[in-house]
């Protein structure tokens, strides 16, 4: 009885003092997702009087990142900070996943919300979706876009882009959204679809324009950039958000004092100034909530998976 209560009475004292707590996130430092981490990470230091750390493990579409946390000690001192597509749409695209997107982690809370963008380099002479669609059709299998990963939700929504207008371009998968941007400024690569975030930084080189935010509506980071459906192309304004996950099994009074503490970091005026200026809507979610919408995310892109007849690769 006495063993039984001990994991329960160790949770009541969690976080230790000092003991650090470790965030890993699957894409290269110095991407909008790392940049959105280490700043929760600072402030959650902050609200639980204990180091929060980023630990970058990029490679095989997230999936590192993912194995990482599913393996680690379910004691509230690993997290993942994970995009969307960690968990719904790289079972519907990979033949090899390691992880159980249901199974093998707790949910925490979501993160923020924000879409993806199409971004294009300025050696492409487009101002437009129509305009890129008209220039990739004259070329055809010699235009290149870049993705953050074969599975992830940039490659998708590339694959989803060329059956809708029956374009013929060759995807580059790259190792994270950091990578694939800087070959996109250097025109190694011709258009991406890239988070808003890592979009806004790379518009500020001179070399890249945003023709398109796959959304619902404009947001209003971007406001001056209309979506795909003002421009012709419909259906491609599915979920994009990133959240917080830990291993399966954590101790609920762990996932409660996490929960409340994600909670009270994202409310903060500097955190949420952060995420807008990125394109991004920060907020949380119920451990519950956050699963729900993990588990819808994931029956979404499952369908339009589907509907793109994209092989597991």
């Amino acid at each position: 009885m006495l063993l039984a209560l001990t994991p329960w009475a160790g949770a009541q004292d969690f976080p230790a003092k000092g003991k650090p707590i470790r965030i890993v996130v699957g894409f290269t430092a110095g991407g909008g997702t790392d940049g959105q981490a280490r700043l929760v990470a600072q402030k959650l230091g902050e609200v639980l009087g204990t180091p929060v750390i980023v630990d970058n493990r990029p490679g095989a579409s997230t999936m590192l990142a993912a194995s990482e946390v599913a393996r680690a000690p379910a004691d509230g001192y690993t997290l993942m900070y994970a995009p969307s597509s960690t968990m719904a749409q790289n079972p519907h695209t990979l033949s090899q996943v390691p992880y159980d997107p249901f199974k093998d982690f707790t949910a925490l809370s979501m993160g923020g919300r924000g879409p993806l963008v199409l971004t294009v380099n300025d050696s492409v002479p487009a101002k437009s979706v129509g305009e890129l669609v008209r220039y990739v059709k004259a070329h055809p299998g010699t235009v290149s876009y870049a993705s953050f990963g074969t599975g992830t939700s940039s490659h998708i929504y590339g694959e989803a882009f060329v059956k809708k207008t029956g374009i013929d371009a060759v995807h580059i998968p790259y190792k994270g959204g950091s990578d694939a941007a800087k070959d996109l400024i250097a025109g190694r690569v011709q258009y991406m679809f890239d988070s808003a975030s890592s979009a806004i930084i790379t518009v500020g080189s001179g070399k890249v324009r945003i023709l398109a935010v796959a959304s619902a509506a404009r947001i209003p980071a971007l406001p001056e950039v209309p979506t795909f459906a003002e421009q012709g192309v419909e259906g491609l304004d599915l979920p994009s958000w990133l959240g917080f996950y830990g291993p399966a099994n954590m101790p609920a009074p762990v996932v409660a004092r996490l929960n409340k503490a994600l909670g009270q970091v994202l409310e903060m005026p500097a955190v949420q100034d952060f995420y807008r200026s990125g394109g991004y809507e920060a907020g949380g979610s119920s451990p519950d909530e956050f699963a729900r919408i993990t588990r819808s995310t994931y029956d979404r892109w499952g369908a339009m998976v589907k509907q793109v007849g994209l092989a597991k690769e």
